[in-house]
């Protein structure tokens, strides 16, 4: 299952779509400095945005924040993938900040390094998109968070039998703010949706 994803986003692109979203865009640490990389791994620190409720007198919004990827699970194994399959999810729901994921596909011809393909995907028409995500906090490690995966859309089953939840812009606040059920907002994207490429 995915475990390296990319985001080069740049803080003012999420402002700036998140304003045109009409989401007000929080910074509860201050403005995190979103460093451009190709390669965001498990244990690594990843944007993430979860929905602050309105209070004394605050605004209701996405608060954007920086989090590790993965919790301690069960052994110790980390919990970066998570399925949602039936699930619903009353609490703890967040946005991935990606620009793309990696998938790895054993080769038709074996490597002597034993190196797998490496394969990129990327959403048609966006130049950013968000998967659906949990965050928690343990004792282990502090906040983190883990993705989202479903049934495999038809862009993605040629190289793995699941894939993470990513969804449309226009759902995006339905899935911070809980309004709609995690059942009518998470599942395999159509065909079409996703565009991939070999890179490795």
């Amino acid at each position: 299952m995915c475990n390296d994803y990319k985001s080069r986003v740049e803080l003012g692109t999420i402002g700036q779509d998140f304003s045109d979203l009409r989401i007000p865009l929080l910074f509860p640490e201050g403005a995190p400095n979103l460093e451009p990389r190709d390669d965001i791994r498990i244990t690594d620190r990843g944007p993430i945005l979860r929905w602050r409720a309105a209070s004394d007198g605050a605004e209701a919004g996405a608060e954007l924040v920086q989090r590790r990827w993965s919790w301690p699970g069960q052994g110790g194994k980390p919990v970066y993938n998570f399925r949602s399959d039936g699930r619903e999810f009353a609490s703890g729901r967040c946005l991935i900040v990606a620009d793309g994921f990696y998938e790895f596909t054993t080769p038709a011809e074996p490597r002597k390094d034993k190196r797998k393909d490496k394969w990129l995907f990327t959403v048609t028409g966006e130049d950013w998109f968000c998967i659906a995500g949990l965050w928690r906090s343990s004792p282990e490690v502090g906040e983190a968070f883990t993705m989202l995966t479903t049934e495999p859309g038809p862009d993605i089953a040629p190289y793995h039998n699941r894939q993470v939840a990513v969804l449309p812009r226009a759902r995006w606040r339905e899935w911070l703010d809980g309004s709609t059920r995690a059942t009518e907002l998470l599942g395999p994207c159509p065909a079409g949706m996703l565009q991939v490429e070999k890179v490795g």
